[in-house]
């Protein structure tokens, strides 16, 4: 069972209708307590960083993923808002703490006039290694991404792909049991689809 993490930011329902046509069962869940047959956990969101924080934080989400994800290493899939909460500092806004997984921050696109803010739209992914989550997914296939903030991380060896809008940025990145993505793989598709269903093949692991 896959738990979807909802704190009240966005896309929640899409990633659940995205498990149901492949026929994953999937439980959306506003509480720890929704949640106590799950195997991997998956964070969606769009929106503030702050806010973001703020909601999870309320709800009792900030210890729960602490002690699911990195205490008991279950499966974790970040998209969008749940790539850029597991790094250390956000800065829409203000400087916020986030759920400091990964060292680096949370930054604002600054970019010549002629692009847009929000990157929204498709665009490619580049990488050169493989990975369960990316089986068959080609290096420059395209995906689905709204955002105007992106991750810096500090460690660069966990990045996993890269996206050009104006700067390389990290659009993916992998650490152990954690796989998370600036992009939405339940707005991208067939191989956005295939991304969700190596995920969950990948978690059963």
């Amino acid at each position: 069972m896959i738990g979807i993490i909802d704190y009240g930011m966005g896309n929640i329902g899409s990633v659940s209708k995205a498990f149901d046509y492949l026929g994953i069962k999937n439980i959306v869940g506003s509480s720890p307590s929704d949640f106590k047959d799950i195997h991997a956990i998956v964070l969606p969101g769009v929106g503030a960083f702050p806010d973001a924080m703020h909601n999870l934080r309320e709800r009792g989400f900030i210890d729960f993923l602490g002690e699911e994800v990195i205490e008991k290493k279950e499966p974790y899939l970040g998209i969008c808002l749940g790539l850029q909460l597991i790094f250390e500092i956000g800065e829409e806004f203000r400087e916020t703490e986030g759920l400091g997984w990964m060292k680096g921050r949370v930054v604002k696109f600054n970019l010549p006039d002629e692009y847009k803010i929000p990157h929204m739209g498709w665009n490619q992914i580049w990488f050169d290694k493989p990975h369960p989550v990316f089986d068959r997914i080609e290096a420059g296939s395209y995906f689905y991404f709204v955002h105007s903030y992106y991750v810096v991380p500090e460690e660069k060896e966990f990045i996993f792909s890269t996206t050009d809008y104006g700067v390389d940025f990290t659009s993916a990145i992998v650490r152990d049991n954690i796989v998370a993505m600036q992009f939405h793989p339940e707005k991208s598709g067939r191989l956005g689809l295939r991304i969700l269903n190596n995920f969950f093949r990948w978690s059963l692991r």
